[in-house]
């Protein structure tokens, strides 16, 4: 039964216990000036992101054509699976920090290991310099993910949670859009000669990340992650500030029945725990996860990293025009997630994650066919590509959805690291290396049959989330997945 609201979290007699009703005060909150706020300032990770991949593809013949690099398309398919190497061991090491040290904290470390690694890159003077500094670039950008997602989701309303999840992680493709329109400048020999083009391009994720510092500067800890860790004074100070925000503006909470939680009072989780709750109470779920993370991570990685090369190896478009294709396929991939995301909170996760995980890959079996025949010109490969990531897209972000709302709140942070890790692992690292060998072969039917993989894998996934996804749609975090700390009803 739903409680009356409670004017501030306050102690139940027993000394052990905090009794409050903060999180389902923040998920009555209308949609403001402050969650847009929150959404700029940390949501542009993504952004990043997709600059940083972008730019890796759109200089991939710079590289090569380097008096200084001279790399092959082995060197630059190691060197983007550097980059993602760093992604997933920074994302494990930083994941595990933010759900021990707090969020806030972890968003400025792993922003600021970003900035330095990205300028280093643009320094390099070998294969081995440049892979390092991408290595610890993706680093930074793991971190980011499990920093930034869970703090996100913890400050979201519930009823919106799915559609800003999925806008959020299609701002990717705004970054990408930036790299792949900066390249186009920077790559033309007659404004940046020799080896100048190509570092000026990594400079420009290190100017941009150092713009949005600032921004940062005023986000709160999330309450949530505090009254895990027996700080509920500090929590509620924060949500009585936001709601205060909020009424200064005239704007009124939602008439959502206001629900009573109980913690027990404790500083962290114990890894014991921590595993436990993965791969035992919640081992379904993890499952899900996975499955989800490495089909959409080699659909994406094996295909984006190297698409470059198929534009200038297959259809032989000359290295500084690359991002004139590019500008479209980022296109289709930022609508994707914008247009299908409401159908998320509306019709519901589990019919929307296996539509666009089977569509994708049945899209990708198509067209790797016409590829394979020769029947595609370059302008029609761009094109069929859009229409497969207009969909694909929206399927990657719903895995990093799934992941971000399907765990225990103490643990959110790590099990979005620890399923990306393993995730990218498993389809990330291998796919940018393996296609760069397939294309390396100067043959369509072999780059055909890596199509034919990660087709496989994404509608492997569809069946899998057809039979035991979570029905997550507009439930508060804590009803998806009850907090480790949390106490039944009953007790």
């Amino acid at each position: 039964m739903a409680q009356p609201a409670l004017d501030r979290t306050v102690d139940e007699p027993r000394p052990d216990v905090i009794e409050t009703d903060l999180p389902s005060r923040l998920d009555r909150l209308p949609w403001g000036r402050f969650h847009t706020l929150i959404v700029v300032a940390l949501g542009v990770t993504w952004l990043l992101d997709g600059l940083e991949v972008t730019l890796a593809g759109a200089v991939a013949s710079a590289l090569k054509a380097s008096p200084v690099l001279r790399f092959s398309n082995a060197d630059v398919g190691l060197a983007s699976s550097a980059y993602i190497a760093g992604a997933v061991l920074g994302a494990l090491g930083f994941g595990w920090l933010t759900d021990r040290l707090g969020r806030r904290k972890l968003f400025f470390i792993t922003l600021g290991l970003y900035v330095a690694a990205t300028a280093a890159t643009a320094l390099s003077w070998n294969l081995a310099s440049f892979a390092l500094f991408r290595f610890l670039t993706g680093a930074g950008i793991g971190g980011e993910y499990a920093a930034i997602n869970s703090t996100i989701q913890e400050f979201t309303p519930a009823r919106v949670r799915g559609w800003t999840d999925l806008g959020i992680n299609g701002t990717f493709w705004v970054g990408a859009a930036l790299g792949a329109g900066g390249s186009l400048v920077l790559l033309d020999p007659r404004l940046a000669p020799g080896d100048l083009g190509w570092r000026l391009c990594f400079f420009i994720g290190a100017a941009l990340a150092l713009a949005i510092v600032w921004m940062r500067m005023w986000v709160p800890e999330s309450p949530r992650w505090l009254i895990t860790h027996n700080q509920p004074q500090a929590a509620s100070e924060i949500v009585e500030a936001i709601e205060a925000r909020f009424h200064r503006a005239g704007r009124r909470p939602t008439q959502e029945a206001v629900r009573t939680l109980r913690f027990i009072r404790r500083g962290h989780t114990p890894l014991r725990e921590v595993f436990a709750a993965l791969f035992v109470l919640h081992r379904r779920r993890s499952l899900v996860s996975l499955t989800l993370m490495t089909a959409q991570a080699f659909f994406y990685n094996a295909i984006f990293f190297t698409y470059a090369l198929v534009l200038t190896d297959f259809y032989h478009v000359p290295g500084a025009h690359v991002g004139w294709y590019l500008l479209p396929f980022a296109l289709g991939n930022f609508l994707g997630p914008l247009v299908l995301g409401h159908a998320f909170d509306a019709i519901g996760r589990r019919t929307m994650i296996t539509f666009t995980y089977a569509l994708s890959g049945l899209l990708l079996i198509g067209s790797g066919y016409l590829f394979e025949r020769q029947m595609l010109d370059v302008v029609q490969q761009t094109a069929a590509w859009m229409v497969i990531f207009f969909f694909a897209s929206a399927a990657a972000s719903s895995a990093y959805l799934t992941v971000s709302e399907s765990f225990p709140l103490e643990i959110r942070a790590l099990a979005i690291a620890v399923f990306y890790a393993f995730g990218t692992g498993l389809g990330g690292i291998a796919g940018p290396a393996f296609f760069g060998r397939l294309i390396d072969t100067h043959e369509r039917s072999a780059v055909f049959d890596g199509y034919l993989v990660g087709s496989a894998l994404m509608i492997a996934a569809a069946v899998v989330a057809a039979i035991w996804g979570v029905d997550a749609e507009r439930r508060p975090l804590e009803h998806v997945a009850l907090p480790l700390s949390a106490l039944p009803d009953d007790e």
